[in-house]
């Protein structure tokens, strides 16, 4: 939601971040600009100049305000304990991918144009980097606590997964078919069985 013309502070940045955001979805990478996330927000020209100087500052706050939403998005602090099982583990994954590719398209298109920018540019590639630790380092935890004897290599295939999924019902060839709820559990739980073996919360 807009702010007021006159706010300051940490609410104008957070309007300036989502902005951002909403035009990397809609209008691709070109379309970013520091004049069209004034326009956007309904903010005075100069505002995002004043809150991130250069174009790099702004793709900055524009990353790591993505990583927060995602976390939100993705539930990471509400993940089960390993005691819970592996099925209540698949049960998590499933409802934050759904969560996801039902409410948050968006987001992820404009994290998919970070990502490429990022590939391009060194200096955004170490911010992009440093907020994707946010994700890899709990699931790696996890699924040390889950009994992986390689919880680095299991934690890539999971994150390789659900980005697989994302990126192929968003972006790629099975963007017009969402999966149900039930279709992503049963995915997750298989690819978990896989890894970790059983049903249990160890080995």
């Amino acid at each position: 939601m807009p702010v007021p013309k006159s706010a300051t502070g940490s609410a104008r940045a957070q309007l300036i971040a989502d902005t951002a955001l909403d035009l990397l979805a809609e209008r691709g990478m070109r379309g970013l600009t520091h004049r069209a996330v004034d326009e956007a927000a309904g903010l005075p020209l100069g505002s995002t100049s004043n809150q991130a100087r250069t174009r790099l500052a702004l793709l900055e706050i524009a990353v790591r305000r993505l990583a927060l939403r995602e976390s939100e998005v993705l539930g990471l602090p509400g993940l089960p304990a390993p005691a819970a099982g592996r099925e209540a583990l698949a049960e998590a994954v499933a409802l934050a991918l759904h969560r996801s590719l039902t409410g948050q398209r968006a987001l992820l298109i404009a994290r998919y144009e970070l990502a490429l920018e990022a590939a391009r540019r060194p200096e955004l590639r170490r911010i992009y980097d440093s907020a994707g630790r946010v994700f890899r380092e709990p699931l790696t935890a996890l699924m040390a606590a889950h009994g992986s004897p390689e919880p680095e290599r299991h934690a890539l295939s999971l994150i390789a997964w659900c980005e697989g999924m994302m990126f192929s019902c968003v972006a790629g060839s099975f963007h017009a078919e969402t999966p149900g709820l039930a279709q992503l559990r049963a995915g997750a739980g298989e690819l978990l069985r896989g890894m970790l073996g059983g049903t249990g919360g160890g080995r």
